[in-house]
């Protein structure tokens, strides 16, 4: 009986220090420290976002390169669409509301990706197309899924306006004319510089 015994002690030890071995493994897998943001709460202003950090140029005042327009006075205005050194290319602009009410963002402007829509309300639904070459880019997400994109949007006050930024795969050196696709917005061209 002894022996039964000591045969389940050492299967216990060896499944005790596989356990602790899988923990520290998958703590050292995190990426060299805790990148994770909470999830926006509901409460949350609309201009806040989590996922990656959005562009130095995010929010600065400029004139637009492009404007989409969609449901109930809402206006993407596009201020740049830069090609960056490291393969994309970052849009950046401000969400308005050119309504005469505050309104719900639209759950719609996130597009129907499994992956996306468990992240929140974003324009991860957003698209550049080079009709040149004819492809479509989607945007970036990271490792945990979360699209390069300001993210926790809830609502818009009448004429208040929210700094955006969209990561895409940068089309290649020669594309500089693309067409930005947003759901429920029209579509626009827009040049992208760089």
């Amino acid at each position: 009986m002894s022996s039964g015994f000591t045969a389940r002690a050492r299967r216990g030890a060896v499944a005790l220090v596989i356990a602790a071995g899988l923990s520290v493994g998958v703590a050292s897998c995190g990426g060299g420290g805790d990148d994770k943001k909470p999830e926006p709460s509901a409460s949350a202003p609309a201009s806040k976002g989590d996922g990656s950090e959005p562009s130095t140029q995010e929010g600065k005042s400029q004139s637009p390169i492009a404007e989409l327009r969609g449901q109930d006075g809402l206006l993407l205005q596009v201020t740049s669409a830069d090609r960056d050194s490291g393969g994309f290319v970052t849009v950046n602009g401000v969400l308005k509301n050119d309504g005469a009410k505050s309104l719900v963002i639209p759950s719609g402007l996130r597009g129907d990706e499994t992956e996306i829509v468990q992240h929140g309300t974003s324009l991860g639904g957003a698209t550049l197309v080079d009709p040149e070459g004819k492809k479509r880019y989607y945007v970036l997400r990271d490792t945990d899924g979360r699209p390069l994109t300001t993210t926790g949007l809830t609502t818009i006050q009448s004429g208040q306006t929210i700094p955006v930024f969209i990561q895409f795969p940068a089309p290649p050196e020669g594309t500089a004319e693309v067409t930005l696709q947003l759901p429920t917005f029209s579509s626009a061209p827009l040049k992208i510089s760089g």
